[in-house]
């Protein structure tokens, strides 16, 4: 596919079809990269963080979001030296 460069600014930059787009689940942003004299442009796969609410709530469903230890240890049996 042959796409034109278009200035931007400063800058340059190319439009990517929305089709294309909508294809790859592209939003925001792309990951882009250059290697053997080629630009490579890749949708980021997943982010950060991505799924842990789903996953908490399924832990609490499940009972399973308790603390492993205590918040604050209480032992008293000896004396701390500074």
């Amino acid at each position: 596919m042959l796409v034109s460069v278009v200035p931007i600014g400063n800058s340059k930059g190319i439009r990517i079809p929305k089709n294309i787009l909508t294809q790859l689940n592209i939003e925001n942003e792309v990951e882009m990269n250059m290697h053997n004299n080629e630009i490579i442009i890749k949708r980021i796969e997943k982010k950060p963080r991505s799924g842990w609410e789903e996953a908490f709530q399924k832990m609490h469903k499940e009972g399973d979001d308790n603390l492993l230890l205590q918040e604050q240890i209480q032992d008293d049996s000896f004396e701390w030296e500074w």
